[in-house]
């Protein structure tokens, strides 16, 4: 008894629940006692569903009702099939217990496609796909050896022959929200897993009782033990707390195409040709070419789809990789790698066309004591905002890029000395929560190589600071740069309290 208590409501009803099935199987297969102990099972397994929804209140409960409907639908149809076999004697067939039967198909299929839309977030294209595969093997399985010999059986009226194939339909249904449901992101609790084998063994039942029927009439026997589980894994499936996961959005992910997701294709992909062996093989006068052409037209199209996202999708993150490798994380601007094949392609351009290339080096203003007096989200913050600023003054063609901590570049193709000075003293009009930056300015001579453009551009950078700061520099030319330890001799430089050229 120590080991019964306290134990969650969920594991008392899957012990309650093989106790019933065990006690079922023990009796008597006609026993009055039977069908009744079978019969308020079913009933007993929908009160649980809606018991586990007023228990655990998930925020998609509409779904749940519509499982609960469903199971209690398919416990209508045991009552009335075993008064009809049973008590009636009812050996015809269509029966009354066809309609609960048949009713009870559409409501889970409905439950189930509530419960798909709500795990989605937005398109899951790639999901949808994998599950048509799936789903279009499937069916071309169960119409070559369910349906398609229901068509042919010409002992069987049209009504008798459309219920006969309701059945095998309404499985197939199940088992393309089955898939669909595998395929869709979201969590996989353990009430998920309890809602899939419940509705495995539901089908392995009825796929099971659609095979027996095809030589005899079933009455009872060992596929009871299915639909038993059936109901018992539902009950459990809702009263698991888990169970409130179920129908919560999936949060976006990058898709992970599993070992087991492509075998699963791969195997669906490779049924139809299977199915036209088997035909080959024993029957090959009856061989169903048309379903078959048109299972495998379908399949290769579908292929070709999930094909193509993929290829897509690969393009895609190739993109992003790109961007993130030539993009600052923190300003969204060109890194400095971006700078460095910018400058060499621009000065490439610049041969052949003739036009200037003019580059500027940039540097806050005592960027550390705003950091240390604010702290570093601050900076951070001030960083992003003068990107977004200064990029605002800047044409299509021009370039910022973060060169490093709280330097930036900036290319000017096609500026001269002049323009560039005007367009650097716009920048420093706009730098935003009164913060300033010094900056120097270089012109390509058409001789240099980038490393020494840029060195002329920081010399007249450091003019700039060792100046006073807050003021712009434009660099002496190639000849006159000096040596190491000495400056450069200033040619041209604008101040914020004195914007002319000294």
């Amino acid at each position: 008894m120590s080991l019964l208590r306290g134990r969650p409501l969920w594991q008392w009803w899957l012990l309650c629940g093989a106790v019933v099935g065990a006690v079922y199987l023990a009796l008597l297969s006609d026993s009055p006692q039977s069908w009744a102990l079978y019969d308020v099972f079913g009933f007993a397994s929908a009160a649980a569903v809606v018991a586990g929804v007023r228990r655990n209140r998930p925020r998609r409960p509409g779904l749940w009702y519509w499982f609960a409907a469903a199971l209690a639908m398919w416990a209508v149809g045991d009552v009335t099939f075993d008064l009809q076999y049973f008590a009636w004697h009812w050996l015809t067939f269509p029966a009354p217990a066809d309609v609960p039967y048949l009713l009870a198909y559409p409501m889970f299929a409905i439950g189930a496609f509530r419960m798909i839309k709500g795990r989605i977030s937005g398109r899951d294209r790639a999901g949808l796909v994998d599950a048509a595969i799936v789903s279009t093997s499937l069916g071309l399985l169960s119409w070559s050896f369910l349906m398609r010999p229901i068509t042919q059986d010409d002992s069987l009226g049209v009504l008798a022959r459309l219920v006969s194939l309701a059945y095998p339909a309404g499985d197939l249904l199940l088992l393309i929200m089955l898939v669909r449901l595998i395929t869709t992101p979201g969590a996989r609790t353990a009430s998920y897993r309890l809602l899939i084998a419940a509705t495995g063994a539901q089908l392995v039942s009825d796929i099971g009782y659609a095979v027996v029927n095809m030589f005899t009439v079933y009455t009872d026997g060992i596929l009871d033990a299915g639909w038993l589980a059936m109901y018992l894994l539902w009950g459990a499936a809702a009263l698991h707390p888990s169970m409130r996961a179920l129908s919560e959005v999936a949060p976006d992910q990058a898709e992970r195409f599993t070992r087991g997701r492509l075998s699963l294709l791969a195997v669906a992909s490779l049924l139809a040709p299977v199915v036209l062996a088997v035909q080959g093989l024993t029957d090959p006068a009856g061989i169903d070419w048309v379903a078959i052409v048109l299972s495998s037209v379908t399949l290769f199209l579908l292929v070709l789809i999930r094909m193509a996202g993929l290829i897509s999708r690969v393009q895609d993150q190739a993109a992003q990789l790109r961007a993130l490798a030539h993009n600052d994380a923190l300003t969204g601007v060109p890194n400095r790698r971006a700078w460095d094949l910018e400058l060499s392609r621009e000065m490439a351009k610049a041969l052949r066309s003739g036009e200037p290339v003019a580059v500027a080096l940039l540097d806050l203003d005592h960027f550390k004591r705003f950091n240390d007096t604010l702290g570093h989200p601050a900076g951070d913050r001030l960083l992003k905002e003068v990107s977004a600023a200064w990029r605002d003054q800047l044409r299509e063609g021009d370039l910022l890029a973060r060169y490093g901590g709280e330097e930036f570049g900036v290319l000017l193709a096609g500026q001269s000395q002049e323009t560039a000075l005007a367009v650097l003293e716009r920048m420093r009009a706009v730098t935003p929560h009164g913060q300033t930056f010094s900056a120097g300015v270089a012109v390509w001579d058409r001789a240099e190589i980038p490393e020494q453009l840029v060195a002329r551009a920081d010399e007249a950078l450091y003019r700039s600071k060792h100046g006073g700061r807050d003021r712009v520099t434009a660099a002496a030319g190639p000849a006159a740069v000096s040596g190491p330890g000495e400056l450069p001799p200033l040619r041209e430089e604008s101040r914020s309290s004195h914007p002319a050229p000294r």
